[in-house]
């Protein structure tokens, strides 16, 4: 009889797999090589575990994309969308609003740094990014300043893949075969403390001189730079050493630049605070939010502005004033619904000081990892987590980009029950915020076993 279920839920497996192979396209994904790796179909989840078709469990280390918050399959999450179901699915914000759309908007003000006191809502983190950009773009038309409006990026940055956001990006590997698509921008360096030659503070110092002098000698003309607070996220888990952030807030109002917070990685918790802006208390002029916004349940994503950017769109008619941009499930009463619950949970189960504790935790558990020969450097801010692998840890020198090291070890954790991703050769560790820590240690322990059988003890 087990041999029967067995064969009936391979066969299954195999259909499905062939329905991959006909017909989806994964993202970010070789599908040569996917296809040919007997990879996960998930069907379903509970807890900080993903279930696949053949019935097996592997814990949800990248929480499914870096969005998960309370688990998978939480009742309370799962009962707002019924009961927002059982009156109405979706009903458009052009020129119409709805309950949960202005509930959740109420909220979001209320729990973002000063400032921020209006919302405007997308449906992924991208969109978030690129509102903001057409933002920054109108005020400075709208008053009277045309001219400014270059964009400042930052070197490794990652804020989405919509053609504005990969403008304003600055991952070569995602970025460059897009080059004749994209509007120019210019960049000035994210403190990578440990791929520069010199201490933390002349690396700082170094940044900071170079932001400096690009905003002496084009302020007039930039419109805003857009910044990853204290960590960035697919660029490598880089993280900002302290009063760097409170720096750049400081120069860019020196200059009469907008400076974006793009929060879609960041926000939420997942750095120990709310929204990582938090950890300098800085405000900026406009935020791009998405992921954990909903528990990891559904897309609603949302660009926060100060008054003083609203106010610049605020006219008659006649003066063609309007933010010409929408979407079409733009503040879907799902999607605010379930956002409202996740926001309910974060409260009732004071899960800002569990992810604290988590991370206290995590820190003690990732110690040992730097014992191993090739693991040159761990990054963390809350349950933001980095593994940076090398060949050479003295020199630093890295894998090779063909040697795929992250990839192996990713996959030799997948094999060992856990998933996540590479960013090349930093193996990432975001699990669902509401993790425990004795989970946390299994874990870990799958990736630090992972790492020293494929690199070698």
């Amino acid at each position: 009889m087990e041999g029967q279920a067995l064969s009936q839920v391979t066969a299954r497996y195999a259909e499905l797999l062939e329905k991959n192979r006909r017909y989806l396209w994964n993202p970010f994904t070789q599908m040569k090589e996917y296809l040919g790796d007997e990879p996960v179909i998930v069907e379903r989840g509970e807890g900080v575990k993903l279930i696949d078709v053949n019935g097996r469990e592997y814990y949800d280390g990248n929480a499914s994309v870096w969005l998960n918050v309370h688990g998978h399959n939480r009742r309370e999450l799962n009962e707002a969308i019924t009961e927002q179901l059982g009156k109405i699915a979706h009903s458009t914000l052009l020129g119409a609003a709805n309950v949960p759309a202005l509930e959740l908007a109420e909220r979001l003000v209320q729990l973002a740094p000063d400032g921020l006191n209006k919302v405007f809502y997308s449906d992924s983190g991208a969109e978030a990014v690129e509102i903001a950009l057409k933002m920054a773009f109108l005020y400075w038309k709208h008053r009277g300043r045309p001219e400014k409006r270059l964009f400042l990026g930052m070197t490794n940055a990652y804020h989405g893949d919509t053609v504005g956001a990969v403008s304003v990006g600055g991952i070569d590997l995602f970025h460059a075969s897009f080059d004749a698509l994209l509007f120019e921008t210019e960049k000035v360096p994210y403190p990578y403390t440990y791929r520069y030659p010199g201490s933390e503070e002349a690396c700082v110092e170094a940044c900071l001189e170079a932001l400096r002098r690009k905003l002496e000698e084009k302020a007039d003309v930039i419109a805003a730079l857009i910044v990853e607070p204290i960590v960035q996220g697919a660029g490598g888990i880089i993280t900002m050493p302290p009063g760097f952030l409170k720096a750049v807030s400081d120069l860019c109002k020196q200059y009469d630049v907008l400076w974006i917070a793009d929060e879609v990685a960041v926000g939420f918790g997942r750095t120990g605070r709310m929204f990582a802006c938090e950890h300098e208390g800085v405000a900026p002029d406009l935020m791009a939010l998405g992921k954990k916004m909903t528990g990891g349940y559904l897309p609603v994503a949302a660009t926060l502005a100060t008054d003083e950017i609203y106010d610049a769109f605020y006219g008659d008619y006649a003066e063609c004033k309007t933010f010409f941009h929408g979407h079409s499930y733009t503040g879907n009463p799902l999607g605010c619904a379930v956002a409202l619950a996740n926001l309910d949970l974060y409260e009732r189960e004071d899960l800002i000081t569990h992810v604290q504790e988590v991370a206290e935790h995590a820190a003690r558990e990732l110690a040992r990892f730097l014992e191993l020969p090739h693991v040159g450097d761990v990054r963390q801010r809350g349950l933001m987590i980095g593994i940076e692998l090398v060949r050479d840890k003295r020199t630093k020198e890295p894998y090779p980009w063909e040697e795929a090291i992250g990839v192996k070890v990713c996959r030799r954790a997948r094999d060992l029950g856990l998933i996540t991703r590479p960013l090349d050769n930093v193996i990432t560790f975001l699990p669902p915020l509401a993790v425990r820590k004795e989970e946390t240690t299994e874990m870990l322990d799958i990736l630090y076993r992972a790492i020293a059988e494929v690199t070698g003890r």
